[in-house]
């Protein structure tokens, strides 16, 4: 009787945590992939119907929808960023490490300052500080070399450039202090052994430094390509927020899920997106998961 009550006693204890999980977690999950199957919309807030894979086939099947067009420019704005803060993320880092450099407790100070401010007010901050075509101390800075100054957010290409450079103010710094304690990691003996071989800066970035930090680092890089795909801040409020529209058509999935819920108010629509995005970003970590340990068993 004592083992098991010793048995059931955990679960009691974790059933309060359990219950609220499911309220706050799983419901929602399973609501929304309930109503992402009907015509829910404002006009349809009780009486909605049932309508199978329409949503589904609109957003995947009809190109004049926008999701695809959306999903590809998501997957280029994570390719991009994933790629720039990756490079210029192990560049910084690799000078902070370097043997003659002095006050580097101070610039890694200064470095992680972007993350320490909220993303809201740095991104707000950049739209009307930097990138507002009057008074914007970018244009001022252009007017000065007598150029004439630029409207950053008006047009595509020029947008996907300034809220890349925003993302990146925002985003490096977790990166860098990643990469920067993956170098610390590396023995230095490594090294030492290279200089007897009269390796080169390549031959010690690409055989011995890269390597060796792909473990450390892989779970951070995973991290910002799924915060990067699903980022919503950034391009909404440079780019899209209502009353404050630039002209730029900058939408990521996550942008415009929210654009068919909450401005078109396309609740079933918007859910059948939503759980799309949920498949596919669960479908890339069951993948990614896979991958890891196939290559730790080898």
């Amino acid at each position: 009787m004592k083992k098991e009550q010793s048995r059931i006693k955990p679960y009691i204890f974790i059933t309060p945590a359990l219950f609220f999980i499911g309220l706050i977690i799983l419901f929602p999950i399973l609501y929304t992939f309930y109503i992402s199957f009907t015509n829910m919309s404002i006009y349809h807030w009780f009486n909605f119907e049932f309508h199978g894979l329409n949503n589904y086939v609109k957003a995947l099947f009809e190109l004049d929808s926008g999701f695809i067009t959306a999903l590809l420019f998501t997957c280029l704005w994570t390719v991009v960023n994933m790629g720039l803060q990756l490079i210029i993320a192990f560049f910084i880092a690799s000078l902070l490490n370097h043997k003659l450099l002095r006050f580097r407790g101070i610039y890694k100070t200064l470095l992680i300052l972007p993350w320490a401010i909220p993303g809201y007010v740095s991104i707000l901050l950049w739209k009307t500080g930097m990138f507002n075509t009057e008074f914007g101390l970018l244009n001022q800075w252009m007017n000065d070399l007598g150029f004439e100054s630029v409207r950053w957010l008006n047009k595509d290409v020029i947008a996907f450039v300034s809220v890349t450079v925003v993302n990146l103010w925002l985003a490096l710094p977790f990166m860098i202090v990643i990469m920067d304690g993956a170098l610390q990691s590396i023995d230095k003996s490594y090294y030492e052994a290279a200089d007897m071989e009269s390796a080169t800066i390549l031959d010690k970035a690409f055989k011995i430094t890269i390597p060796l930090i792909k473990p450390v680092i892989a779970p951070a890089v995973i991290i910002t390509i799924f915060t990067t795909f699903k980022q919503f801040d950034v391009i909404y409020l440079l780019t899209l927020q209502p009353g404050a529209q630039t002209g730029a058509n900058l939408h990521t999935i996550i942008t415009y899920a929210y654009e068919n819920a909450f401005i078109t108010s396309n609740y079933g629509y918007s859910s059948a997106i939503s759980t799309i995005i949920f498949i596919i970003l669960v479908s890339t970590t069951l993948i990614w998961n896979r991958s890891r340990r196939g290559v730790a068993h080898e």
